[in-house]
């Protein structure tokens, strides 16, 4: 399948008001606010929205204002929130680091205890037939067990880290759309009120 044919955009539609706003970020945070830092409800938020993205997906934030003086919030509170997805990938990405560092390690101590034992086992007990057969097939059996946990991690869990790495770097580098509110009144003819 395309690329281009399989992409569509997922919006996070926010809003511009000074009351709405404050409850964007944490109410204890005294600094101005594109240096604030997020509420949690605030994040979950955007995460919920965007929960069904793909890898190929656009992401805009569509930013509803009614008045043009709460547009004057718009940049301040998108770098705030690219800020701190920008962090947030920083952070995935130490996470994808160690993951990687340590089942790496964790796969050469296991290859080391492996060949080891191959090696000095047997030779150590070498004088009985019956016993070495055994010892041979439990360090099989042991290599298979001791192996097993960071080849799989290796070759099937990695791939949720990239993904939450490419989401948080979708979120930080999102276009921005400003959407003015249009308030229109609608006037209701009261001869087609039915009573």
């Amino acid at each position: 399948m395309n690329k281009s044919l399989s992409k569509k955009s997922v919006n996070v539609f926010l809003t511009l008001d000074q009351f709405v706003i404050d409850g964007y970020f944490n109410k204890h945070d005294p600094m101005p606010i594109y240096k604030r830092q997020l509420s949690l409800q605030f994040e979950q938020y955007i995460l919920d929205s965007v929960v069904a993205a793909k890898r190929y997906d656009v992401v805009f934030y569509k930013v509803k204002f009614s008045k043009e003086g709460d547009r004057q919030y718009a940049e301040p509170l998108m770098y705030a929130v690219r800020r701190h997805f920008l962090e947030k990938k920083a952070d995935a990405i130490k996470d994808f680091t160690k993951f990687k560092l340590h089942n790496w390690m964790l796969l050469a101590v296991s290859l080391v205890i492996v060949i080891l034992s191959s090696v000095l086992l047997p030779a150590i007990l070498s004088q009985g037939q019956g016993i070495s057969s055994g010892i041979s097939n439990s360090l099989e059996v042991f290599a298979w067990v001791i192996l097993w946990h960071p080849i799989d991690e290796l070759l099937f869990n990695w791939n949720p880290h990239l993904k939450e790495i490419c989401l948080f770097n979708k979120l930080a580098t999102a276009e921005v759309i400003l959407i003015e509110n249009e308030k229109k009144s609608v006037a209701i003819d009261p001869l087609r009120i039915v009573a």
